[in-house]
């Protein structure tokens, strides 16, 4: 017994409405400002015919302001799951050509749905972020499903990998989902987030402003902070999601995707130690020793326009998926802010919840001093960082190539903050500050005194570094493993990344740590 000819013809047609709802001219006009539709998204993220939507006939049961049996096709969601790669992942897609992609319940509910499946069977969620906000014909009825949204956002959190891709307007309330996600994508030409926008600020407060300046994937991805990568269209931010997957386990009880058939060769860098300035106060080229530790020189630089003071991204060393957190003496001599601590210790928990070692590579003279940095709460800012890698029980190997000091020298990872493994170049300064610093308050009768005041100082400089900033000193207390040749660095890493990739930590049982947020 066959199904009737009419049940069949019913159905395809009802999928042919939904599918295809945007008229080809509107399409071609997605298509040249470089955008593509909500199917287009989720069809060029997941390999060809893996995806499996849910919830397509889903309809709105609102009645009020002319709502009542008007068709939203999907309501105005795509929901689904299909393989990337061999990866399975859940992603949504809001369709801003119905309704504006605006928010009811029941596109709350298909979002929660696929969320609740995601976290039942541990694979990452993928949000594709293109809506006019709350459905405002529904009322209450649309705050009640963001607020469903953000709890499933924090049930997922240090479970499952999120990334929130934000391609169209995110506003409002709507702002927090991506802002509660591990990773935020956003888009430079054709998307904007805020909470309150141009129009609402200047009646407020009276100033006039731009959305670039409250709203641009620009600001958010250098000032704000909210946006970790920017994307030139809808087709780089799904390469970038793409990219950034293949560096994530599924969910936090697997192991990252370490290709540990790749060989660990015993070879010797001699380039290593050319890129080391002869005068120590000169900056050392961070992403340059970054490339020749890295295989084939390649690493997905998170935050790359935030808190340039510093470099957070991942790599992979012999084959080892690893996290890469550095100072970058580029950039106000690589000292850490408030910006920068935050930007360490947000990347550091994420890498210690999907189980991805650490790898610190420490120039660092310091917290950056200021009146400004102090009213601001560097103290709690630093903190962070501290509470990060202390917490961390990935495993955590440090490396100082030049200048440790003071607190920024345990900020950074050192021995005490638990790291299984620290070695130094012969290059390193490990010290309470610097040398010059130092000096000045410890020998100040001795260079008043002096006949040449200058020379004196050069002389008990040097003196001070040979005998108490060399990272000899720390060695013969054991506070770091070895001192290491430049060109060695990178199969030295290698080596230890395997032998501890086995690492397990017992921690006290507790809720969680109370972080000073």
């Amino acid at each position: 017994m066959t199904l009737p000819i009419e049940a069949m013809n019913t159905l395809r047609d009802r999928r042919a409405k939904i599918t295809d709802h945007i008229n080809p001219e509107k399409l071609a006009a997605l298509h040249a400002k470089g955008m593509l539709s909500a199917r287009e998204r989720v069809e060029n993220l997941f390999i060809q015919g893996s995806f499996q939507e849910m919830g397509m006939h889903a309809h709105h049961n609102a009645v009020s302001f002319g709502m009542a049996g008007r068709e939203l096709p999907t309501d105005g969601v795509i929901t689904g799951t299909g393989y990337v790669g061999n990866m399975q992942v859940a992603a949504f897609s809001q369709d801003f050509q119905v309704l504006a992609g605006t928010m009811g319940k029941m596109q709350a509910r298909k979002i929660v749905r696929l969320m609740r499946h995601a976290l039942r069977v541990g694979v990452p969620m993928v949000a594709f972020k293109d809506s006019g906000g709350a459905r405002i014909q529904e009322g209450v009825d649309a705050l009640s499903g963001y607020g469903d949204v953000f709890y499933y956002n924090v049930a997922l959190s240090g479970v499952v990998p999120q990334i929130a891709v934000v391609l169209g307007p995110c506003a409002g309330g709507a702002a927090y989902s991506p802002a509660l996600m591990d990773f935020v994508i956003m888009a430079r030409h054709n998307a904007y987030m805020f909470l309150t926008g141009p129009e609402v600020i200047k009646a407020v407060t009276g100033r006039t402003t731009t959305m670039d300046e409250v709203g641009s994937a620009e600001m958010h991805a250098s000032v704000s902070g909210n946006v970790h990568f920017i994307a030139e269209d809808d087709q780089h931010a799904i390469a970038l999601v793409k990219n950034l997957l293949s560096y994530l386990p599924s969910n936090n009880t697997e192991e990252p995707p370490h290709d540990l058939s790749v060989p660990i060769e015993e070879q010797v860098d001699m380039g290593m130690a050319e890129l080391i300035p002869s005068d120590s106060s000169e900056p050392l080229d961070i992403h340059a020793v970054i490339r020749r530790l890295v295989d084939r020189g390649e690493m997905l630089e998170v935050h790359a326009n935030f808190a340039r003071n510093v470099v957070v991204g991942f790599a992979r060393i012999s084959g080892a998926v690893v996290g890469i957190v550095a100072n970058n003496p580029m950039v106000m001599a690589g000292a850490l802010d408030m910006d920068a601590a935050d930007k360490i210790a947000r990347f550091v928990r994420t890498c210690n919840v999907y189980n991805i070692p650490l790898v610190t590579l420490v120039d660092v003279p310091g917290f950056l001093p200021g009146v400004d940095e102090e009213r601001g709460g560097i103290i709690r800012h630093g903190a962070k960082m501290l509470h990060a890698f202390a917490s961390a029980t990935v495993p955590k190997l440090t490396v100082i190539l030049r200048k440790s000091y003071g607190g920024s020298y345990l900020a950074m990872c050192s021995q005490e903050m638990r790291a299984d493994m620290v070695y130094a170049w012969p290059s390193a300064e490990i010290a309470v500050m610097g040398a010059e610093a130092a000096v000045k308050i410890l020998y100040r009768k001795e260079l008043k005194e002096a006949a040449d005041p200058k020379a004196k100082a050069v002389e008990l400089t040097q003196q001070y570094r040979d005998e108490f900033a060399s990272p000899y000193a720390a060695a013969s207390n054991f506070y770091i493993t070895d001192v290491i040749d430049p060109a060695d660095t990178r199969w030295t890493l290698a080596l230890a990344l395997r032998k501890t990739l086995g690492k397990r930590e017992l921690r006290p049982g507790k809720k969680h740590g109370n972080m000073p947020l």
